[in-house]
């Protein structure tokens, strides 16, 4: 695999273009300010066909998705492999059996993969008797429930919804009338939910009842913006801190929600597109995030002193 851990600087544009498009609005004192808050990354893979889902396993393997070229990726002591799953894979959750669950958006279904012995299942394929619309993303709540965001072409319509998956097979509705519900977290003690409604460039938050599978009392969270064209809040990760890191895709940057909903940091890439992120469970300040347009896993270090957060 060629340019493992090659460090990266990155940023959104190169001086010279922020120079020009910022002329009359920014002094240069002021731009030289934005210029020293770019996020520097470490490169782990390149060449990815719209990377999506990072996830780490039991072991400290890293997995991921590619979306548009149908494989589950798994990286281990630098080494890249591909498991060609026939659809189009777009999220991963990983259950304390080692079991790959991930969403395919190509198949409407959910789906599993077991590393051990190679095999492909589908467990859930409808809901209320109708077809899963293109299921996104998910993740599993502390009593074993796995919720998905079906978005399906919600994008000018409130027709996405989002469903749990209970333990004895059952799927039903826990949310819907949302404009392409996609990326969701629980909250570091698992008493709520937070969730992605990218075309609204907004967050929702509700208290989540593990024991009924209910989301209650769901209001919008973080006003969290996006770009002028498509796009908006993807996939995300809470922080040891309570801090939520969010994946905007179509403006280049993730940026950090902190639990009163107010976005208080932004880490930028070098593509538009970054799709989802993840910590890393053996060293807490180390994110993962991928990007789809240049079709990046990258990584950053984040420093927890103060003014200097996100270094390497």
């Amino acid at each position: 695999m060629k340019n493992i851990m090659r460090k990266k600087e990155t940023t959104m544009l190169d001086s010279t273009k922020i120079r020009i498009g910022l002329i009359g609005f920014l002094t240069l004192a002021a731009f030289d300010l934005v210029m020293a808050q770019k996020t520097q990354t470490k490169l782990i893979e390149e060449g990815l066909d719209f990377p999506e889902g990072p996830a780490f396993d039991q072991a400290n393997n890293l997995w991921l998705v590619e979306l548009k070229g149908g494989n589950l990726v798994r990286i281990s002591d630098g080494k890249l492999e591909r498991f060609a799953t026939d659809g189009n894979p777009n999220g991963i959750a990983i259950d304390p059996n080692g079991l790959i669950w991930f969403c395919d958006a190509g198949q409407k279904s959910i789906r599993t993969y077991d590393p051990i012995i190679g095999v492909f299942e589908t467990k859930a394929t409808q809901v209320n008797d109708e077809e899963l619309s293109m299921p996104n993303d998910l993740v599993f709540d502390s009593k074993g429930s796995l919720l998905f965001t079906c978005p399906g072409d919600s994008r000018k319509e409130p027709t996405g919804y989002v469903c749990a998956l209970n333990k004895d097979g059952t799927v039903k509705k826990i949310a819907d009338q949302m404009y392409f519900p996609n990326g969701l977290a629980f909250t570091n003690d698992g008493k709520s939910l937070i969730i992605a409604e990218t075309y609204k460039h907004r967050l929702w938050k509700g208290e989540w009842d593990a024991d009924k599978a209910e989301w209650r009392e769901a209001k919008i969270w973080c006003e969290i913006g996006g770009p002028d064209g498509p796009g908006g809040p993807d996939g995300m990760a809470f922080d040891s801190n309570g801090n939520l890191y969010v994946a905007v895709y179509g403006t280049g940057q993730v940026r950090v929600v902190n639990t009163e909903g107010e976005v208080i940091d932004t880490l930028f890439m070098s593509g538009s597109n970054p799709t989802n992120c993840a910590f890393d469970p053996k060293n807490p300040k180390r994110l993962v995030i991928t990007e789809a347009e240049n079709g990046e896993l990258v990584g950053v270090h984040l420093s927890t002193e103060e003014g200097k957060q996100f270094q390497i």
